[in-house]
């Protein structure tokens, strides 16, 4: 497996504000279990925090890389050769490809809290994807890092 001339990896890490709606959903279950005691109200506040930001954590964690001859999307792993043209699309481009311009066939890794996008055409005929929708915050590094690797393969 060679690697890539440009390689490419990114996080689509949750926003900042969902950290402080993690402490939030602590703060409205201790106010639940006040009634129980203080005990209770403090196992709420934190037991409620940390479980609502292990869940945006989670969320946050999914990964794009260009590895070697490997498009890697969250869990799905797409050699480059069977990947065409890259369409970059811009916030207003991104909200309809993910919305009515949406193929029920497409991959989609999308983050609603990412506003920009890269469309892929998926090129091989064994494949009934017709393109994969990727959130990413940096498109046109990932179309860069994709015709490199293409190139290099």
């Amino acid at each position: 497996m060679q690697h890539s001339a440009t390689p490419y990896e990114e996080r689509l890490t949750a926003p900042r504000s969902w950290w402080l709606i993690s402490f939030l959903v602590g703060l409205a279950l201790a106010l639940i279990l006040l009634p129980f005691g203080t005990l209770p109200m403090l196992g709420g506040l934190v037991g409620g925090t940390a479980a609502a930001a292990v869940t945006a954590s989670a969320y946050g964690s999914v990964r794009i890389r260009v590895v070697g001859d490997l498009l890697i999307a969250g869990e799905a792993k797409i050699p480059v050769a069977a990947l065409g043209d890259a369409e970059i699309l811009d916030a207003e481009e991104a909200r309809a490809w993910r919305t009515y311009k949406a193929d029920t066939r497409a991959f989609l890794l999308l983050r609603a809290y990412v506003p920009t996008a890269l469309k892929v055409e998926v090129t091989d005929p064994a494949d009934p994807t017709p393109y994969l929708y990727l959130s990413t915050r940096e498109p046109e590094r990932l179309a860069q890092a994709l015709q490199a690797a293409r190139a290099a393969a």
